[in-house]
C-alpha cells in the first residue's frame, strides 16, 4: 500500500468527524428573530463541532502535511453546511415574502367586505401566523405601526414596512385604510414581479458557478486515472496542502459573490 492510500486511510475518521461537525451546524436549533432580522448564531452547536473534528483528528493520529489536509476538508465542510443553511435561509424568505403579500390580499378583502380595522387584523392572523402580535397590538389598541415594523425585521417581511406607513397615512389624513393597503399590493407585486425575472435571469450563473466548483474534483479523478497521481502531491507535500487551501477558499467566494450578485439585483428583504 503507497503512502496516498495510507494517508487517505489515516484521514477517514477525520473526514468523518467533519461531516458530523457540518451535519451539527446544518442541524442547529433556530432562535428567535432578533430586531435586526438576523438569527443569533448557535455558538455552543458551533464549539461541538469544532470539538468534534479535533476528536476525529487525534483519534486518526493524522500528523504532518494530512494534518493540513484534515483541517482543508473540515473547512470545505463547514463552507458547505453555510451554503446549505443560507441557501434555506434564503427559501424561508421567499415563502415569508409570498405569506406577506397573501395576508396584505387578505386583510384588504376583510377591509372591502365593512369590517372593522381591528377585526381584520385579528381575522387575518389566521392567514399568516407570525402576524399574531399585530392582531394584539390591534386589539389592545397599541401601537400597530410599531408592531408591524417589528414584524417586518424577519427576512423577507419588508414589506410590511409600507403598510405600517401607509397605517400612519390613513390615520393622519383621515383616509380609508383599503385604498392605501391596495397601492402597497400593487408595488410589492411589482417587486416581485422583477425579483422573480432577476431570478431566472441568474440561475444560468449559478447554474455555472456550481459546476466550476466540481469540475477540479473531476480533473484530479481523471489525472488520477492515466496515472498522474495528482492526489500524492495534493495530500503529501506542503503545496499540496496550499491548493487545496486556496481552492477551496477560491470556490467559496465564487459562489458567494453569485449570491451577493443575486442579493443586490433583486434587493434583500
Amino acid at each position: 500500500m503507497d503512502s496516498t492510500a495510507r494517508a487517505v486511510i489515516l484521514l477517514l475518521p477525520a473526514l468523518a468527524a467533519a461531516v458530523g461537525a457540518a451535519l451539527l451546524l446544518l442541524a442547529r436549533p433556530r432562535a428567535p428573530v432578533a430586531r435586526s432580522g438576523r438569527s443569533p448564531r448557535g455558538r455552543p452547536t458551533v464549539a461541538w463541532a469544532g470539538a468534534t473534528v479535533v476528536l476525529g483528528v487525534a483519534v486518526a493520529g493524522v500528523r504532518g502535511t494530512h494534518l493540513g489536509v484534515a483541517a482543508v476538508a473540515a473547512l470545505a465542510l463547514f463552507l458547505l453546511a453555510q451554503g446549505v443553511d443560507r441557501a434555506r435561509s434564503e427559501r424561508r424568505a421567499e415563502a415569508r415574502r409570498r405569506a406577506v403579500v397573501d395576508y396584505c390580499e387578505a386583510l384588504l378583502g376583510e377591509l372591502e367586505a365593512g369590517q372593522p380595522v381591528q377585526a381584520a387584523v385579528e381575522r387575518c392572523a389566521t392567514t399568516w401566523p407570525e402576524s399574531a402580535p399585530v392582531a394584539a397590538a390591534a386589539r389592545l389598541g397599541a401601537d400597530v405601526p410599531a408592531a408591524l415594523r417589528e414584524a417586518a425585521c424577519a427576512p423577507g417581511a419588508a414589506a410590511l414596512n409600507r403598510l405600517a406607513a401607509a397605517w400612519e397615512l390613513s390615520a393622519a389624513t383621515g383616509a380609508g385604510l383599503a385604498f392605501a393597503l391596495r397601492q402597497v399590493i400593487r408595488t410589492v407585486r411589482g417587486e416581485q414581479l422583477v425579483a422573480a425575472r432577476v431570478g431566472a435571469e441568474l440561475a444560468s450563473a449559478r447554474a455555472t458557478a456550481r459546476l466550476v466548483t466540481v469540475l477540479p474534483a473531476v480533473v484530479l479523478v481523471a489525472a488520477q486515472g492515466v496515472g498522474a497521481e495528482p492526489w500524492r502531491f495534493l495530500l503529501d507535500t506542503v503545496p499540496g496542502v496550499g491548493c487545496l487551501l486556496l481552492g477551496v477558499l477560491l470556490s467559496a467566494a465564487g459562489l458567494r459573490w453569485i449570491d451577493a450578485i443575486g442579493a443586490a439585483a433583486r434587493g434583500t428583504g
